[in-house]
């Protein structure tokens, strides 16, 4: 799977597909870039329909559903989207006469609402669901396969909790050194956890932390950004600022950040000089890198320095979207974070 962006490398992309998939046909789908990806999952029983959750993608729509997290209830659509999305899956489910279990995924840009794909089957995110809502719906979608009605089994209308759920992804990357730790199209986690709070922000950090990412409190962040994200960076950058972090950044970057009135030192290329990002982070004076890929070849310091932060388990992001929640996710470290069981979670919900 590639997302391309011009001829050649679609030519080059269909060559290499050839070698591999002989007869099967090569699907083609227009990309709609920086665009937000939404999942939502429902049951039916062929009368009564009723969604389960909708799931905000904090990751852009191109990077595969089963490794972006993922927060529900959404945490930035707008009411006038949510109804939207809410209205498009129950005719879709109706028409389809779903009795079970149904997954589809939107793409949200400029205000319209794209549907990408509709799969009448249960998903990966149902026990992530199930477990937001507090209601088993796999157990209820068997007994709905098995004849019953979602009225007798007293699930009429959506949950939408008081509290956020942030599902997050784990990757199996500090076992493969040197491997590019981009995310993309095609799927590479290998599991996943969740982590619940009242704010998005805390429920955030909690799931970062469950799957490893050991985001500091204080210290130097790294950041090296490509062209297109740099306008998005700013006010990134100034949030680290007042949160008290100290910025690097390599030339291009630094110059946007200071263009706005934001301190950074700046860095010289891996080539260009010493000390570099290689040489802090080896010396321990990294403490949370944030770098998008340049392109669909990504440069050889890129992967350098993406490849450095598994070697030294230091915290990172690849998108602007997981930097911006990084960064709302840091701020509720400046206050103890509470332990609450998920069943006491569930007792607040009105079902």
């Amino acid at each position: 799977m590639e997302i391309v962006y011009d001829e050649h490398t679609l030519e080059k992309f269909i060559k290499e597909a050839k070698e591999f998939s002989g007869e099967h046909p090569i699907l083609i789908d227009k990309f709609l870039e920086d665009a937000t990806e939404v999942d939502v999952d429902l049951i039916g029983d062929g009368e009564i329909f009723v969604i389960g959750g909708i799931m905000e993608h904090i990751e852009y729509a191109g990077v595969h559903s089963g490794d972006s997290a993922m927060a529900l209830p959404p945490y930035s659509l707008s009411k006038n989207i949510l109804e939207k999305i809410r209205q498009a899956t129950y005719k879709l489910a109706k028409q389809l006469n779903i009795i079970g279990l149904m997954n589809v995924q939107y793409a949200v840009k400029d205000k319209k609402v794209y549907v990408l794909e509709v799969n009448p089957r249960a998903s990966r995110t149902i026990p992530f669901v199930s477990k937001a809502i507090g209601i088993p719906l796999a157990k209820l979608a068997t007994k709905v396969m098995l004849g019953k009605k979602l009225k007798e089994l007293g699930f009429i209308r959506e949950i939408i909790p008081e509290h956020i759920s942030v599902k997050e992804s784990v990757f199996p990357f500090n076992r493969f050194p040197g491997v590019d730790i981009i995310l993309g199209p095609e799927m590479k986690s290998t599991g996943e956890v969740m982590g619940i709070d009242k704010d998005f922000g805390s429920a955030y950090i909690k799931s970062q932390l469950a799957a490893g990412q050991n985001l500091p409190k204080k210290g130097n962040v790294f950041i090296s950004v490509r062209n297109s994200d740099k306008d998005k960076i700013v006010p990134v950058a100034q949030k680290l600022k007042k949160l008290g972090f100290s910025l690097f950044a390599t030339s291009g970057t630094a110059k946007v950040l200071e263009e706005n009135g934001i301190t950074v030192k700046v860095l010289p290329k891996i080539a260009e000089g010493r000390p570099n990002v290689l040489d802090l982070m080896k010396d321990g004076k990294i403490q949370l890198v944030i770098n998008t890929p340049s392109g669909r070849i990504p440069r050889k310091d890129e992967i350098k320095i993406r490849s450095q932060v598994i070697l030294y388990n230091i915290p990172y992001t690849t998108t602007i979207a997981g930097a911006q929640a990084t960064v709302r996710g840091l701020e509720t470290l400046k206050k103890d974070l509470k332990v609450k069981s998920l069943q006491s979670y569930h007792k607040k919900i009105e079902k």
